[in-house]
């Protein structure tokens, strides 16, 4: 008989990707799935993928990620974020399905001044932290076995993402104005997708345990600026030769966007390594990698 996979959701989507990718190179049995054959916005596809794959585990790593445009379209976020994951996690918990539901630091308002901890009030600032808050919630009621990663400014040499803006914009132009006081933990997806192969082990391996349910934090070690890893993004792309443009720190204040951003987003991580003994390296690191991936990839 087939040895049953994990599940993983959210398609194209950089966290899905890389924890796919990852699975592969180790000989993990899993399943990448996204639209449309699993589509939050069609309920019913959720329990027919769950039916076809037969999982043992799933990630849910889909998701409502544009901040800004969720403002316009709440509903669609909200479905994505929330109603999508609570029906996923009904059915989980109704098959004995293990759940991994990753969410954001966004949930936050960013004003503690300190790393948050899981278990700190929260206080979206956005319609996207807010939906992503209420699947949170949603989740972990169900009752199933289901934990809830937190994680934050996540990026990878593929997709949509920070880093990669940064680069193709510094091939427009030689000067560029970025956010220099929102403070959070860049997270490399593939750092990510290591950690979530790690917890997995665990799952299957040892019986569920009630300090397993609930919510983690998972991002890279440290933290920085927008501006900080701007600069750290062009500090490696030159060691391989590319020109690094300028780049002029600014306040949030000059750079207006429709969703306010919280300033100071870091997550303390240290109830993940207590429990899971799993940990994100060094974000420095880590972004040295993905850009040698990155102009590897484009050579």
């Amino acid at each position: 008989m087939p040895e049953a996979p994990i599940l993983i959701t959210g398609g194209s989507g950089q966290v899905a990707q890389a924890l796919y990718a990852l699975a592969g190179r180790r000989q993990v049995t899993a399943r990448l799935v996204g639209r449309p054959e699993l589509d939050f916005d069609r309920p019913g596809t959720i329990a027919a993928c769950l039916a076809a794959s037969r999982p043992w585990l799933v990630v849910n790593a889909a998701a409502y990620t544009g901040v800004d445009a969720a403002e316009q379209d709440a509903a669609a976020a909200d479905r994505a974020n929330h109603l999508g994951p609570a029906e996923l996690a009904r059915l989980c918990a109704q098959a004995g399905i293990k759940l991994v539901h990753i969410s954001t630091d966004y949930v936050f308002d960013g004003r503690k001044g300190a790393p948050y901890v899981e278990d700190d009030a929260t206080a979206p600032t956005g319609v996207y932290g807010a939906t992503k808050l209420a699947g949170e919630q949603a989740v972990l009621a169900l009752g199933g076995e289901c934990m809830v990663l937190r994680t934050s400014w996540v990026y990878s040499a593929t997709g949509r993402n920070f880093v990669r803006t940064m680069l193709n914009a510094a091939q427009r132009t030689n000067k560029l104005r970025v956010v220099a006081d929102q403070v959070g933990c860049p997270t490399a997806a593939a750092d990510l997708a290591q950690v979530i192969l790690g917890i997995a082990a665990r799952l299957r391996d040892d019986d569920w345990l009630e300090e397993h349910r609930g919510v983690f934090h998972a991002a890279g070690c440290g933290s920085t600026t927008w501006h900080g890893l701007a600069e750290a993004v062009f500090e490696e792309a030159a060691r391989l030769g590319r020109p690094p443009p300028v780049v002029e720190p600014i306040a949030t204040a000059d750079w207006p966007t429709p969703a306010a951003r919280p300033p100071d987003s870091r997550l303390d991580c240290s109830r993940l390594e207590r429990v899971f003994g799993q940990s994100l390296p060094p974000w420095r690191g880590s972004v040295a990698r993905e850009i040698a991936a990155i102009v590897a990839g484009e050579a």
